[in-house]
């Protein structure tokens, strides 16, 4: 069964409850998670883009190691769910610098929606199970 692997910034209360959004979306299991400022994100050089302005996520598909960021990533999240969420393929229409300017206005404005995290906030047993670092 092919798998993703969700780069977020940890210290994001926005990133981070999305994580939590994702994992109880994601009934068969499919997506796991690693914050941008853990050591695997390191290794694989996504490290700075959680220091970058606005942030950005990354989305690896582990079949075949292709990286998809911003609106790009979404997309694909909703690929790794699967079912109804795949209805959010058609996105793919919509030109990509329009679909990035959307990401990047609520990117650029996280810190204001929920604010920052001392700490990764990702509490659930089950989800920490699915956690990479």
């Amino acid at each position: 069964m092919p798998t993703w692997l969700l780069f977020f910034d940890g210290d994001c209360a926005f990133c981070s409850r999305s994580v939590r959004q994702v994992f109880r979306l994601d009934k068969r299991k499919r997506i796991f998670y690693t914050p941008l400022q853990g050591k695997l994100s390191h290794e694989l050089g996504y490290a700075d883009l959680a220091a970058e302005k606005g942030g950005t996520m990354v989305v690896i598909r582990e079949s075949d190691g292709k990286a998809f960021t911003r609106s790009d990533a979404w997309i694909e999240v909703a690929r790794a769910l699967g079912g109804w969420w795949n209805l959010l393929l058609v996105t793919l229409l919509v030109p990509k610098f329009l679909r990035d300017w959307v990401y990047n206005l609520v990117a650029n404005n996280r810190y204001r929606f929920l604010g920052k995290n001392a700490t990764c906030d990702l509490p659930d047993p089950e989800l920490m199970k699915r956690i990479r670092e």
